[in-house]
Formats: C-alpha cells, sequence, structure tokens
C-alpha cells in the first residue's frame, strides 16, 4: 500500500479532523492570566499566522518539527512554463487536501470573540478560509485565498473548484497515479510533494478558460506584493484596536510584522502567541510560548465584555 502524509490514501482524500486540544499546563495557565491582564478590557485586532492551522493538520513553513521548505517565488512561477507545471501539477493534489481542512478551538475561539464584539478585526496570513468557516465574518485575508485562481492577463477570477474539473478533464487519473507512484506529502499553501518526475513533466496545465491567459492561485507568493487595498484595512483594524493579538504567526516576513510595529508605535500592548521566537518580539508586550488553539480558546472564555470591562477596570474599549 502507497504511503501518503497526511489525509490521502487509495480511496481520496480524508477530512482532516482537527487535533484535540491539550490541558494547559499550570505555567501555561500563569502566563495566560498575564495576557488577560493586558488585554481585557480592549477591544483587539487579531493577526493570525500557520501555527494557527497545524492543529487542523495544514503544514507550516516555518514551525517547530517543519520541515525545510523552499517555496516557489512569484518570479520563478511567472517565468518559466515547467516552473507553472511543476506548482499546478503539485497544486492539483495539495488543495484537494486543504480544502477537507476543518477549523480548529482556535479557530472557534477567534469567532466567538468577534460576536461578542470584541474584536476591530481579523487579519490572516493563512490563505485556508477556516476562519471563515469558523465563523469569523470581518476578516482581511492577508495573502489571499486558496480557494479561487485569477488570470493574469484581464484579472478574470474562477473557483479552484472549477479549475479542479477542468484539470481533471485534462489530466484524467492524475491524483490516483501520483500515489500509486510513491509518498505524496502535504506542503503549507495547498502544495504537495510527488516523487514521479515523469508525472509532473507530463501534466497538461490550464489555461484562463475566458481569454486564454495564464492562471495563479488567487494568493501572494513570495517576491509578490500584498495589494494596497488589503493592507490598509488592516491597518485600519490596528488602529481602531485597544491592543493587537499575535497568534500562530513566526513574523518573518514583512506583511505582517509591518502591523506590529505599527501597533508598538502608536502605543497598544502587543502580546504575541507563537510556538518559538517571532521577528516582533522586541515590540511585544508580552510574548508566551504556547500552542496556539488552546490559548486562543483560553482567552476566549475568559476575557470580559467590553461594557463589563469598562464599568469594572475603566479601562478604554480602543
Amino acid at each position: 500500500m502507497s504511503n501518503v502524509t497526511p489525509g490521502v490514501g487509495m480511496t481520496g482524500f480524508a477530512s482532516q479532523d482537527p487535533a484535540p486540544m491539550e490541558a494547559l499546563e499550570p505555567a501555561e495557565v500563569a502566563g495566560l492570566q498575564e495576557a488577560h491582564g493586558v488585554l481585557a478590557g480592549k477591544r483587539l485586532a487579531v493577526l493570525t499566522g500557520a501555527g494557527l492551522s497545524t492543529d487542523s493538520g495544514i503544514p507550516d513553513y516555518r514551525g517547530p518539527g517543519s520541515a525545510p521548505r523552499k517555496p516557489m517565488t512569484y518570479q520563478e512561477f511567472i517565468r518559466s512554463a515547467a516552473n507553472r507545471r511543476r506548482y499546478w501539477a503539485r497544486n492539483h493534489i495539495g488543495w484537494s487536501h486543504l480544502r477537507r481542512a476543518n477549523p480548529n478551538v482556535g479557530h472557534a475561539a477567534v469567532a466567538a470573540m468577534e460576536q461578542r464584539g470584541l474584536l476591530s478585526g481579523l487579519i490572516t496570513q493563512n490563505v485556508d478560509r477556516l476562519h471563515e468557516d469558523a465563523g469569523s465574518v470581518n476578516v482581511v485575508d492577508l495573502h489571499g485565498r486558496f480557494d479561487q485562481v485569477i488570470c493574469l492577463e484581464q484579472g478574470h477570477t474562477f473557483s479552484r473548484k472549477l479549475l479542479a474539473a477542468i484539470l481533471e478533464e485534462l489530466n484524467p487519473g492524475f491524483v490516483q497515479k501520483a500515489v500509486e507512484a510513491g509518498v505524496v506529502e502535504m506542503a503549507p499553501d495547498a502544495d504537495a510533494t510527488v516523487e514521479d518526475p515523469e508525472l509532473i513533466t507530463s501534466f497538461v496545465v490550464a489555461v484562463c478558460p475566458v481569454c486564454g491567459a495564464t492562471l495563479k492561485p488567487d494568493f501572494v507568493y513570495f517576491g509578490e506584493n500584498v495589494p494596497k487595498d488589503r493592507v490598509q484595512r488592516a491597518y485600519g483594524m490596528v488602529d481602531d484596536a485597544g491592543a493587537l493579538l499575535v497568534a500562530g504567526s513566526s513574523l518573518t516576513v514583512m506583511s505582517g510584522l509591518r502591523f506590529v510595529r505599527h501597533a508598538a508605535k502608536a502605543g497598544k500592548p502587543v502580546v504575541i502567541i507563537n510556538r518559538g521566537i517571532t521577528r516582533g518580539d522586541e515590540f511585544a508586550t508580552l510574548k508566551l510560548d504556547l500552542g496556539v488553539s488552546g490559548a486562543l480558546s483560553y482567552l476566549a472564555g475568559h476575557l470580559p465584555d467590553l461594557d463589563q470591562a469598562e464599568r469594572s477596570i475603566g479601562h478604554s474599549a480602543g
């Protein structure tokens, strides 16, 4: 039987149930109580990264235990038809895994905080749409979304599901052949590794069904700029907040780090929860080295409603 990791088998792609939440240690609870003291009574802007979705079975690039990966850059994708063929062949497998992932308790916690009016907004660096699946509404998908593709010539957009049907027609049985050829390993951002190079070189790439131009996943590649309107909307969320909560991001890329710097420059508390160091640690009021989903669940269950907090401790709601 073929080895496929995770979530792929001879019968297809399995639904990715979130990992069970581990019980918090006393020292972790103490740290979260300190975070509660910093955040209570303030409307929060929340910034999330890949460390939140690992509990939903989605690999990340930089978390503890993550294998070294070199993602394809925007420039590499644009300049080479061979690179685009390799990318779409792998994505044809990886996107199916990603779309079967389910939100975990951390996603649910953020949605619950929004429903209670505790958030000015949510900024996510993830393309998996799990925040929306969990019920979050006011979301900036900073790096785009995996479930949509865009035409690079005229900007037509299509669902990834539609493209999957087109690619399957052009490459019948490709996914099954890849599984049978050997190990298929899921990678971040709807990518996957495929062992058989002949499968890659024989893959037929689809073009825009409207104008015949090159298609690209509708998310931001390494080396590609985040659209300005998204950046400005995210800045607005930070400006409207009394504090910034970062969850599951190493803040390695400037697209997320800029908001930490912005909040700190404005004198707003910054709480970072992440496994391992981040580039934003020097700007943090408090940094907790914790599992993200459990920490968010704790905060969602303990932060008071804003009006109650204002009455009890006299803090502004931001």
